[in-house]
């Protein structure tokens, strides 16, 4: 991956008179660790409520209201193409901005963030499941697992061409 593309998924701390380090707010969906950029985050929320939206794309969860700002809710897990989570399993969302509008993504957990050197930054390995390397911007190696970069813009870009769309 070129030195662009990680600038623009991730946020380097040089700002912060840092290193060349990257901040994330680290989830999890499906029991994979997954990271956002910091900067690109909102807000985080517990669980609330979510209205569904008719006739809305499966990915769609539906929309909640932040602060009477109406927001659409996005199933990271069905975005990713992977089993809903178990009924009664309350979930975390991540608010994130594209175009001027705000989207919450639904995940099962969100933990703690986290700031890492950007020489560890990696391009996808082959392994990587196709449905999670379409979203991922590239990952990191940490001592006991992998963390997925994701791309806001690609989990967000909801067009026609999406997988998951009816």
């Amino acid at each position: 991956m070129s030195a662009n593309v990680l600038d623009r998924v991730a946020t380097p701390a040089a700002d912060e008179g840092g290193d060349d380090n990257a901040t994330f707010v680290t989830l999890t969906v499906a029991d994979q660790l997954c990271g956002i950029p910091v900067l690109g985050v909102r807000d985080i929320l517990g669980a609330q409520v979510i209205t569904r939206i008719p006739l809305a794309s499966r990915e769609i969860a539906g929309s909640l209201n932040l602060r009477g700002r109406i927001v659409t809710a996005i199933d990271l897990r069905r975005r990713l193409g992977l089993a809903d989570a178990a009924a009664g399993v309350e979930r975390m969302s991540v608010v994130a901005e594209q175009g001027g509008e705000l989207y919450a993504l639904l995940v099962d957990q969100v933990s703690e963030v986290m700031t890492l050197p950007a020489s560890s930054f990696e391009n996808n390995p082959p392994t990587l499941p196709p449905q999670w390397s379409e979203f991922s911007a590239g990952i990191y190696r940490l001592r006991d697992r992998l963390l997925v970069v994701l791309d806001v813009a690609r989990l967000l870009s909801l067009g026609p061409t999406s997988p998951g769309r009816a």
